[in-house]
């Protein structure tokens, strides 16, 4: 039988850390404490004018391909998960092969599913392994969200963040993921959307993130808790079992009251939201690689990976790092 394992993490944030007092001397009707007692977050990255969401996966691929011991060319599938793409086509997962110098044909393609983007990603990686059809993938959520935000906004400007992240997904003979749960319910979608879109050439509607801010919190705890109880159950692990949670870094108390609910230890829920936001579905992966390089997640551990976003989308995955 074929399994799927991570070989390597990488991840990527442009420019300097921009701090919430940094936002206010820009001129945004907020304050570091407003903003901290609320959500956690400390600074965001911001990607400088011209630089877009592959040239982010291009760095954050770099330095998992890297980690991962491989080449470029041994990639046979590259799925990037990102609700803010270069181009309405070709996919950013394209232009990643083509930046990356892929030419061995193999398939790319964009995942949209806004914050659970990357665990939607990754569980198609690994579905697409476990067939054996392909050896080697590489799976990033990239994101420039500064280019959808409404700054006039300060409810939501403030909370979110440009970043990538990536791993390099291959072939084994040992168990890697252990389980995986995806879910979706489109009735939830007026809470946390972008309502416009572009057509003959106009934008068509409204282009800013609009967001619900309490209802999103309520939904997100709650289904956080059952997709994560979910996949612990597929792999037929009690959450004791568990080493390593790592939801989606939109809020704090999001994160901490997730955590709680499933009766898992502070100190082993990975938060890094304070210092990049919310980056939708570069969250992750952005968690993921620094709790690697840090130490703190080693072989063999047991880690659960879940977000919950827009659409309404939510899914995790249980991991044998």
């Amino acid at each position: 039988m074929i399994y799927a394992r991570i070989a390597g993490t990488g991840s990527y944030l442009p420019g300097e850390p921009v701090t919430n007092d940094d936002l206010v001397a820009r001129g945004i009707e907020t304050s570091d404490e407003w903003i901290s007692s609320r959500t956690g977050i400390r600074a965001r990255h911001l990607a400088p004018e011209g630089v877009s969401a592959s040239d982010l996966a291009e760095q954050a691929s770099l330095r998992a391909i890297e980690a991962a011991g491989c080449e470029a060319g041994d990639i046979d599938l590259i799925i990037v998960a990102t609700s803010t793409p270069d181009f309405i086509f070709p996919s950013t997962a394209a232009l990643l092969q083509s930046r990356l110098g892929i030419r061995n044909e193999g398939a790319a393609f964009d995942v949209q599913a806004v914050c659970s983007g990357f665990a939607y990603a990754l569980t198609v990686a690994e579905k697409f392994i476990a067939s054996g059809s392909h050896k080697r993938a590489l799976v990033v959520g990239a994101e420039t969200f500064s280019r959808i935000l409404d700054w006039n906004d300060r409810g939501t400007c403030v909370l979110f963040g440009d970043g990538a992240g990536a791993i390099v997904l291959e072939a084994s003979d040992r168990p890697g993921v252990l389980a995986s749960a995806l879910h979706a319910d489109g009735s939830h979608s007026p809470i946390l959307c972008v309502p416009g879109t572009v057509a003959a050439g106009q934008v068509l509607g409204d282009p800013f993130l609009r967001m619900d801010g309490q209802a999103v919190f309520k939904f997100a705890v709650k289904v956080l808790a059952d997709v994560a109880n979910e996949v612990v159950d597929r792999a037929g692990l009690s959450m004791d079992e568990i080493d390593w949670l790592i939801p989606h870094q939109a809020n704090i108390r999001i994160i901490n009251s997730t955590g709680k609910k499933l009766g898992i230890d502070a100190d082993k829920v990975i938060a890094t939201v304070s210092m990049h936001g919310n980056t939708s579905a570069a969250s992750i992966p952005l968690a993921l690689d620094l709790a690697v390089r840090d130490g703190r997640i080693k072989r063999g551990q047991k880690v659960i990976l879940e977000g919950v976003g827009g659409g309404f989308t939510w899914g995790a995955v249980l991991i044998e790092y």
